[in-house]
């Protein structure tokens, strides 16, 4: 099964609550509230946010964190690769991984394409979109049992 780690979805998480308000401050702890998640789990996913740019952190009595831009000029690929590295779905997908057997493999190319297509949707999409409710689904035609 193919999954962002478990830290990824609670950085997703903490951004969508700072997004919530984007201009207000707040701590660790009170992120970690609002969020449903531990303060030591919130603290070790705040470090690469900040490090990448995405939070800007505060120190002092008045500390905290806010988002360092607009959720709408921040990308899901920017919130992967800020907790995870660049993105990889796997080894050879790396374009600059090395692999053994690269010369005769035949999926290579494919999966650079897959992790590809992958990379421009997470760059496709903003930390305000995953705010708004989803849209609504497309019904599908039922199929008539009988006929098939």
């Amino acid at each position: 099964m193919l999954r962002v780690t478990k830290l990824t979805d609670y950085a997703t998480v903490v951004l969508t609550v700072l997004a919530a308000r984007p201009g207000d401050v707040h701590s660790a702890a009170e992120l970690a509230d609002a969020a449903g998640l531990e303060g030591p789990t919130v603290s070790k996913v705040l470090k690469p946010l900040a490090q990448a740019g995405l939070v800007d952190g505060f120190r002092g009595a008045s500390g905290g964190y806010r988002l360092a831009r607009a959720p709408a000029d921040i990308t899901l690929i920017e919130i992967v690769e800020a907790i995870e590295g660049p993105l990889a779905i796997t080894a050879c997908a790396d374009h600059g991984g090395h692999c053994d057997i690269a010369a005769r493999c035949g999926a290579r190319a494919s999966w650079r394409r897959i992790n590809d297509v992958l990379a421009d949707t997470l760059r496709g999409m903003t930390l305000a979109e995953m705010l708004a409710p989803p849209p609504a689904r497309r019904r599908d035609i039922p199929l008539n049992v009988a006929n098939v």
